[in-house]
């Protein structure tokens, strides 16, 4: 039972730092176009957040029994999914770089379950198919996307701001500004809102795996009458688990994150409100869309590539190569790092007596 209590903290702690981590996914334009300041911007991600979040649990579905063989997992194995996963994300967010919460926690998992399988690659699923008939497993719900998901959005992103262009261009600039300034405030609630459905699942699907895990293994045997329905783990179901990572993502947003809302918003590409719009209206498109589908997208590369798509459509040098290559190696590098993390803290813990 204790560990369990250490891994849901583990996994709350995980979920607070996304939301300040990732809350310059939702705010970074709206802050950058000045249609509202950093504390109003922070208080709208974090409201539209909270109700994103309590949108559906397809998501974590996905990354609760979708992604590695629950037979092989332990209380262990997920505890030290989480600890890769926030130790990039601490990283990432000291050093201002906008990269993948998704991808960090699974890594780690994925690291951390090679770790307890002892090398078996098998314990990864790659590919196939759930109970509905629908594909599922590693390819089709983190790595295609993770590749198609940035080139939608540069895409999409261009496209939708060329079209923007074409229909105001007549319009003087002070028009434009006022009102898409207005509109603004809609695509970045939209955009929160597409966040917390995506995001804060991810922390419900750990959950569930860690209901599950201790459940077989026998770690609610022995408790009180009154906690009995942990014995249950259909319970993650229930409206606390949810409300529990909406609100705990809510308040991590709420804290902000301005290393990496300085990146996204002031050093990649100068944005006005009608590009903020652009921006933010196709990632969250995106987001949505995988949402409903349980694909736990990277909200980061589909804002991150949507901006890059806008301001490419301004001209091509308007966007900053250079910090974006910088982005894009976090990118790149996530997934085997925090793998790497997630094998070796599993590794550590075992070493000191602990599976």
């Amino acid at each position: 039972m204790t560990i369990f209590l250490i891994v849901l903290f583990t996994a709350l702690v995980f979920e607070y730092i996304n939301g300040f981590h990732d809350a310059a996914n939702a705010i970074a334009t709206v802050v950058s176009t000045k249609v509202l300041t950093p504390r109003q911007a922070i208080w709208l991600a974090a409201f539209f957040n909270l109700f994103g979040a309590l949108m559906g649990t397809a998501v974590a579905s996905t990354i609760g029994k979708g992604l590695v063989d629950t037979s092989v997992v332990t209380m262990i194995t997920i505890f030290s999914g989480l600890v890769g996963a926030i130790v990039w994300n601490l990283i990432t967010w000291w050093l201002g770089l906008p990269s993948s919460s998704s991808h960090a926690l699974i890594g780690g998992l994925c690291g951390a379950a090679l770790a307890s399988s002892r090398g078996d690659w098998s314990v990864l699923n790659w590919a196939s198919t759930d109970a509905k008939g629908h594909a599922a497993g590693l390819w089709p719900k983190v790595v295609l996307p993770m590749v198609t998901s940035p080139v939608i959005g540069f895409v999409g992103g261009a496209l939708l701001m060329f079209l923007l262009t074409m229909c105001i261009h007549r319009l003087r600039p002070r028009l434009i500004n006022m009102i898409f300034g207005k509109l603004q405030l809609v695509s970045a609630g939209f955009m929160a809102l597409s966040h917390g459905s995506n995001d804060a699942q991810k922390t419900m699907g750990i959950i569930a795996l860690a209901l599950f895990t201790a459940t077989k293994s026998g770690a609610f045997n022995e408790i009180p009458e009154w906690l009995a329905f942990l014995r249950t783990p259909e319970f993650v179901v229930n409206k606390w688990v949810v409300i529990t990572c909406a609100l705990t993502m809510a308040a991590g947003t709420a804290a902000g994150g301005w290393r990496i809302i300085r990146t996204m918003g002031h050093k990649m590409v100068k944005l006005q409100p009608v590009h903020g719009f652009a921006a933010e209206t196709t990632a969250a498109g995106i987001i949505h869309v995988a949402s409903s589908f349980g694909i736990p997208l990277s909200t980061t590369h589909a804002i991150s590539t949507s901006i890059m798509g806008v301001g490419v459509a301004k001209r091509f040098g308007a966007v900053k190569w250079g910090v974006v290559e910088r982005i894009v190696w976090a990118w790149v590098l996530t997934l085997p790092v925090c793998g790497a993390i997630g094998f070796l803290t599993e590794k550590v813990c075992n070493s000191l007596g602990y599976h």
